[in-house]
């Protein structure tokens, strides 16, 4: 039983499926996926996110706006908050901060994920992190503006293991996407092996970072299991270990995900006592 706990469904490619979103999301039922993540990269996305949502009982969204997204206004805390209240978002993000590109001003993004941040805080909902190049911004405006019992999650983590150790001291999470399988990636398999894990999580990241043997085509959900896959041979452990282990992480951190999950997960859910 695995969960994506990040996947642009509004954006995969659908080639291979006809069109059809349910059938890759069926693709990925077949392999064990039980649930999925679908994150907002703009607000105007989280209405079509929802209405996936809705026929898909095995998906749940989050609200927010990428630091790398062009916006005509910056979005206000209270215009987080409810367009997260309005579609029953389970998470706020994905926010952050990206200095690589400096395409958007870095004022800019701090403002916006300060935003972010306290409008997750005042909902109660766990914040998703992008961060890249931006290290010691990202850890402090973390510090400063989140509730470690609320936490959150640093997704598809590419930085080094002093910052994941201070991200889990801090309440967050540390998720490992389909880049740990790639040959010059040493890093982030010492990350695979390093993180405690129950503070880690898994995610494909679809349609971006297609793990290998997929790599240079277009990611999707069902190849969450290579990624698990990687980090149990890394760790040494079995296959199981990691998909049970990284599944009540998700859930222990988005804790409105469990009531909205499907029957099926619910009752698993129950059964391992996680809700």
């Amino acid at each position: 039983m695995f969960v994506d706990s990040h996947c642009h469904l509004d954006r995969l490619d659908l080639t291979a499926y006809a069109g059809s979103l349910d059938r890759a999301l069926d693709a990925a039922r077949a392999r064990g996926v039980r649930q999925f993540l679908a994150i907002a990269v703009t607000l105007d996305d989280v209405k079509q996110l929802a209405g996936i949502a809705r026929v898909h009982e095995d998906v749940v969204i989050s609200a927010g706006v990428h630091p790398m997204h062009q916006v005509d206004e910056e979005p206000s805390v209270e215009a987080i908050k409810a367009c997260a209240e309005r579609f029953d978002a389970v998470a706020i993000g994905e926010t952050g901060l990206d200095y690589h590109y400096d395409t958007i001003p870095r004022e800019s993004q701090q403002t916006r994920f300060k935003r972010h941040l306290q409008a997750a805080t005042e909902l109660e909902l766990p914040v998703i992190v992008h961060t890249r190049d931006a290290h010691e911004e990202t850890l402090q405006l973390i510090r400063e503006h989140t509730d470690p019992d609320i936490g959150g999650v640093l997704h598809c983590f590419t930085e080094d293991l002093d910052m994941a150790r201070e991200a889990v001291r801090l309440g967050f999470f540390i998720s490992l996407s389909g880049i740990v399988t790639f040959r010059n990636a040493e890093s982030i398999r010492e990350l695979a092996r390093s993180v405690p894990l129950d503070r880690l999580l898994i995610e494909t990241d679809s349609p971006y970072l297609a793990p290998v043997p997929h790599r240079g085509k277009p990611n999707e959900p069902q190849w969450v299991v290579e990624v698990a896959e990687c980090i149990a041979r890394e760790r040494g452990i079995s296959l199981d270990e990691v998909a049970m282990q990284t599944t009540a992480n998700f859930y222990r951190l988005f804790r409105a995900a469990a009531p909205q999950a499907s029957a099926e997960m619910r009752q698993i859910l129950s059964d391992a006592k996680l809700i």
